[in-house]
């Protein structure tokens, strides 16, 4: 998995990468099947990854952070990504949340909520799709409307990540219906005593069954004034203007995965016996791992390109969509294909393959749907 070179993870983001990795080696495997049962991720690993600082490392130390960059997240990310684990979710609650707040918050809501963030005191969502707008942003019905002291929120939020556990809710609303996208809002909500705010039970998700995807639901909802982030009206351009960071923290995610299905199923075929010997004896299996391995390689050069470039001057819009879209379509054909090198045994959740077929299909949907990622890039042809 590590025989390809990342030109960007070097000095310090190496040392980091290595402090990360041998503490979830450790970590992961013990803590995945409760996970798993609980549909969470329990708070006490939050806390000790806050003890470690791998929460919040591209936010400043005033702020309690880790005093990094986006570099600095991602290594995080590609440590933890390569365990091949999609429970955890640190990368919107430190890669998006955290960087909302950052960019966009006052220095009152950065001292306010940053630090409680940092030591995982508070776990922070972002709340955007609801049950009839997903893709499509500027069709949200949850609507704040102006209060003496601030708005009063109602509506719901569905597939929301960290949603059962999240303290800290960031809420795509609409503030003025009449203005479309210009009139989406951000308020943050501290769910913990908040009247009329709820969540459903955890979904019964097909993949990423240690993630923490719930439903929330805002009835009546008094938001102070102050908890509005960012300017009323500018919540849209907010969200528009982070997809490219997003998306590519989303390919991290798709590149360990196809690397990690190409190392475990390399080992499998070479144990496992059949017709007389090692299943790698057979033509047919070592061509079908070489054009794995060849893809992997081939999205992992991109994925470091990509990361070069958004560390220089920035990943622009066609360019991200094409690292989302490409990367997590390329990660489901190589991990369906090194699925079907293990016959049956593929099929059953013990093997670490079953987990990374069920866990990949989300990467399609979530971050934007594929189809739209396409539909972004036509427009700049």
């Amino acid at each position: 998995m590590d025989s390809i070179p990342r030109p960007w993870l070097t000095g310090e983001a190496a040392d980091l990468f290595a402090m990360a990795s041998d503490f979830f080696d450790r970590e992961i495997p013990a803590r995945r099947e409760g996970w798993e049962t609980r549909r969470q991720v329990d708070r006490d690993f939050w806390l000790r990854c806050g003890e470690l600082g791998l929460l919040c490392v591209a936010v400043p130390t005033e702020y309690g952070g880790g005093g990094g960059s986006f570099l600095h997240q991602a290594t995080v990310q590609e440590a933890y990504a390569r365990h091949g684990d999609r429970s955890w979710g640190n990368a919107m609650h430190s890669g998006v949340v955290a960087d909302y707040l950052l960019q966009h918050g006052t220095e009152e809501q950065k001292q306010r909520w940053l630090p409680r963030m940092a030591t995982g005191e508070y776990v922070a969502a972002l709340a955007m799709t609801e049950p009839a707008a997903g893709s499509d942003l500027k069709a949200i019905r949850t609507r704040a409307e102006r209060t003496a002291d601030g708005w009063r929120l109602n509506g719901s939020k569905i597939f929301i990540t960290n949603g059962g556990s999240a303290d800290l809710v960031v809420v795509a609303c609409s503030t003025d219906p009449s203005l479309g996208a210009r009139g989406i809002s951000l308020l943050v909500v501290e769910t913990a005593g908040a009247a009329g705010f709820s969540r459903g039970r955890p979904l019964d998700k097909i993949g990423q069954h240690g993630a923490d995807t719930t439903e929330l639901f805002f009835d009546d909802v008094l938001v102070p004034a102050e908890n509005l982030l960012g300017e009323e009206g500018g919540g849209f351009a907010i969200m528009m203007r982070k997809l490219p960071q997003e998306r590519l923290i989303v390919g991290i995610t798709a590149v360990t995965a196809m690397e990690l299905a190409v190392a475990v199923t390399t080992d499998y075929v070479k144990q496992r016996e059949a017709f007389g010997g090692p299943l790698f004896d057979k033509q047919h299996v070592r061509f079908e791992l070489a054009e794995c391995a060849t893809l992997a390689t081939v999205a992992r050069s991109f994925l470091n390109d990509c990361m070069t470039t958004h560390l220089a001057t920035g990943l622009d819009l066609p360019t991200s969509a094409m690292c989302k879209w490409w990367l997590t379509d390329v990660q489901g054909q190589v991990i369906d294909k090194c699925l079907q090198l293990h016959g049956g045994y593929g099929y059953m959740t013990e093997y670490p393959i079953a987990r990374l077929y069920a866990d990949a299909r989300a990467q399609r949907i979530y971050g934007g749907a594929n189809e739209i990622q396409k539909e972004l890039i036509a427009r700049a042809l």
